[in-house]
Formats: C-alpha cells, structure tokens, sequence
C-alpha cells in the first residue's frame, strides 16, 4: 500500500495528512480547536474556540481582544483539534495566523455556529450579535505541518503499537 492508498502512513507532519479519516472527521466534528500562540508578554497561551475548515483552511471568527494583537505580532500557531474517547484521536496542526479585520458577521462564524449549535440555534446565534457596526475578526491558518494520533495505528513520537505499549517498562 503507498501513501497515496493511505495517508495514515505518511509521516507526521505530510500534511497530506489532513486527508486522512481521523484528519476529515474531526475538522467536521464539533470538537472544540485549541490554539496555541505566544502572548504579548511572550508567555504561551492556549484557547479554545469554534472553527470553520473550508478545505485548505482552519478558521476561525472571534469579536477581538488580547490574542488578536499578539497574533498579528506572532502568527506562528499549533492547533490541536482531539476527542475525549479512548483510544483518543488527535489532529496536530502548525501554521501562521492570517488575521483580517472583518465588517459585519465572518461568514465562517455564521457556518461554525450552524454547524456546532444546528441550523436554527446557529441562525439565532448569529442573529443575536449581528447590528448595525459590528466588527469580527477572522483568524486563518493554512496547515503548513499535520499530525494524526489514533493511538490504534499511529502513536506519540512515531513509536508502534508495540512499543507504545511497553513504554515505562
């Protein structure tokens, strides 16, 4: 079988990764993203945030605040969209924030909101910040480096199923 049969033998950091079936069902879940980024005092940070893939993209809306400026000062980001399920399955994504100011609602805002919330919660959702003047930002990473854990097939530091299973001993 070759790469192209399978992504999930590619190595990490392919991002062809992101075609993978772990890579395609979580960007299409309703798992929360956590962003990493380093703060303008230059301590790490992570939040936690609704997402929208749109096939080459992660982006993700928000209204402002403290991480926008320090992602225009550092666009340099990981990004860890992962389930709560054991085994667990893990998307790990790097890349650079591309932040633009945005007049009125982000169209990714109003998709992640109907996809997360359904189609009425998210129509209500939306309608509810959307006024005359409102400003969002949109924040897009184009995954530059991917990772997929599964902890089935694919493990922590490339390791195998074996060894995973003897680590600590």
């Amino acid at each position: 079988m070759t790469h192209l049969d399978d992504p999930m033998t590619l190595p990490q950091g392919d991002v062809r990764l992101l075609q993978s079936e772990v890579a395609q069902r979580l960007l299409h879940s309703t798992e929360l993203a956590r962003v990493a980024y380093v703060a303008k005092d230059g301590t790490p940070r992570v939040f936690p945030m609704l997402f929208h893939w749109n096939g080459s993209e992660i982006v993700f809306s928000t209204f402002g605040g403290l991480k926008v400026n320090a992602l225009r000062a550092r666009p340099d980001v990981a990004i860890t969209i992962d389930t709560a399920t054991t085994p667990p399955s893990t998307l790990l994504i790097r890349g650079k924030a591309e932040v633009t100011d945005v007049d009125g609602i982000a169209e990714e805002y109003a998709a992640a909101q109907r996809r997360y919330a359904g189609e009425e919660q998210g129509a209500a959702n939306v309608a509810s910040v959307d006024r005359p003047g409102v400003k969002m930002v949109r924040i897009a990473v184009r995954p530059a480096w991917v990772g997929v854990l599964d902890f089935v097939t694919r493990f922590p530091g490339g390791t195998t199923p074996d060894e995973f299973a003897r680590r600590g001993q």
